[in-house]
């Protein structure tokens, strides 16, 4: 699938009178393009084609080594693996696949998702989104981004880096955080900065914190019921 992004309108800047050792005001505005080419995989639940109702939807991002070309690996780990080893869920769920050697783009996975939005019986106001370790820092990243566009986020593992500088931005959204205390990986503090920073702002957040995990805090967390309960549960109301 390719995507085109356009932002802005094409104008030119034009400075005048400049003189040598004064600042001045300059005004900068121009189109930027891009193509957006990415496999993904998606699951419709079993009823999808026995009624016109529109459907939730959970965005799922894989960890580091997912990446590639082979959207096969894709199933490794979390909803898709379980969607392969024949478990129904009451939603549609979108699994991109990120290009080897790249983090997740922010701006690729909305484009992408507005995409899917236009293919597929959606509910907008029920729209979740969850990721394990870079996808987990993907999760972030786009709900940072886009705090409105999501009814419920549950990062799992996954590097948060300065985001807590803006955690405010999050106050209204629900999320869930997994954790492991062991993880060598991404460290724990990742998590716990991220979550002290929610909590000062009001958010209510969850977090979930496996005592004697490692980086693997996703088998535990996606084999949970109670996750997606609690993702369904919630009703974007921008």
């Amino acid at each position: 699938m390719v995507l085109a992004f356009l932002s802005g309108c094409s104008t030119g800047s034009e400075i005048s009178n400049i003189s040598a050792g004064k600042q001045i005001v300059a005004n900068f505005e121009t189109t930027v393009t891009i193509n957006v080419n990415t496999q993904y995989l998606i699951y419709l639940p079993e009823d999808y084609n026995k009624t016109n109702k529109k459907w939730p939807l959970v965005m799922f991002l894989h960890g580091s080594g997912e990446r590639g070309t082979d959207i096969e690996l894709v199933k490794k780990n979390g909803p898709p693996k379980l969607v392969s080893e024949g478990k129904k869920f009451p939603f549609i769920l979108l699994s991109p696949q990120c290009p080897l050697g790249q983090r997740w783009n922010a701006l690729t996975l909305s484009v992408l998702l507005d995409e899917v939005e236009k293919n597929y019986r959606i509910d907008k106001k029920r729209i979740y989104i969850t990721g394990l370790s870079i996808g987990g820092e993907g999760t972030w990243k786009l709900i940072m981004a886009q705090p409105k566009r999501f009814a419920a986020a549950a990062p799992v593992c996954g590097r948060t880096g300065s985001s807590y500088l803006d955690a405010c931005i999050l106050n209204n959204l629900p999320i869930w955080v997994f954790h492991g205390a062991m993880d060598d990986v991404v460290s724990i503090d990742e998590s716990e900065r991220m979550v002290k920073a929610l909590k000062e702002c009001g958010n209510d957040v969850k977090f979930t914190i496996y005592p004697n995990a490692n980086h693997n805090a996703w088998t535990e967390t996606y084999s949970n019921p109670e996750l997606y309960e609690w993702l369904l549960k919630f009703k974007n109301e921008y």
